[in-house]
């Protein structure tokens, strides 16, 4: 299964305040494992940078002003998500932002189907808790000491690897996948070949043995 972890930085909090998106950034996943595919862009917002906005992610308007504008890489951007599901931390902020910025281009908004938003997972898993990204980059030992300041992709690839642990994708996927390879790295090594693994089905003999074992059995509780 595909799916795009996704992240968005902004002028401020509220996109009919005429607020826009300054940067953008997609991450791939496929069966809930990084792929290294990414997509990220800094985007001119056409207006002025707030101070307090600036001072968390640090961009300026200065610095944007010769990227492009929302309209000119909203292809790209498109082409990239596909139609994939959207992993988003507090999903709601980015996708008011995203389909914001579609508006103004007359494109069809983002479909609120296709929304995992990792926040409400981390609410549900650990109710009361802080839920922040850097709170769950603490709870699972994910480094984040180079996040001194927001930036969407670097933001993804924490996130990541956070959705991969609300998940339980790690335990599930990874370790299995690590024992398994170990195993074949240890008969390689010592010269000897992998068994076919065994088909466990009783034979007659053992089926006979099995039934009059059965019948010897007192009252069994499945008879009852």
């Amino acid at each position: 299964m595909r799916e795009i972890v996704l992240d968005t930085e902004t002028t401020g909090l509220d996109p009919t305040s005429g607020h826009r998106i300054v940067e953008i950034a997609c991450l791939e996943l496929l069966n809930h494992i990084p792929t290294g595919r990414s997509y990220q862009s800094y985007v001119n917002p056409e207006r002025d940078v707030p101070a307090d906005a600036e001072a968390v992610h640090g961009l300026t308007a200065e610095f944007l002003n010769d990227k492009p504008r929302f309209a000119e890489i909203a292809d790209a951007l498109m082409a990239f998500i596909d139609g994939a599901p959207l992993v988003i931390h507090n999903a709601e902020f980015d996708i008011r932002f995203l389909n914001a910025e579609l508006v103004r281009l007359a494109r069809p908004s983002l479909d609120g189907g296709r929304i995992v938003d990792t926040l409400q997972i981390a609410r549900q898993k650990f109710p009361g808790a802080p839920a922040s990204l850097d709170a769950l980059c603490r709870r699972f030992g994910i480094d984040n000491s180079i996040r001194t300041k927001h930036g969407a992709l670097l933001d993804t690839e924490l996130l990541a690897d956070v959705y991969l642990e609300l998940i339980g994708g790690r335990q599930a996927g990874l370790e299995l996948l690590t024992a398994a390879s170990q195993t074949t790295v240890v008969l390689a090594a010592s010269g000897r070949t992998p068994r076919p693994a065994r088909l466990h089905v009783a034979t007659a003999e053992e089926l006979i043995a099995h039934a009059a074992l059965v019948a010897r059995l007192k009252d069994p509780i499945w008879l009852s």
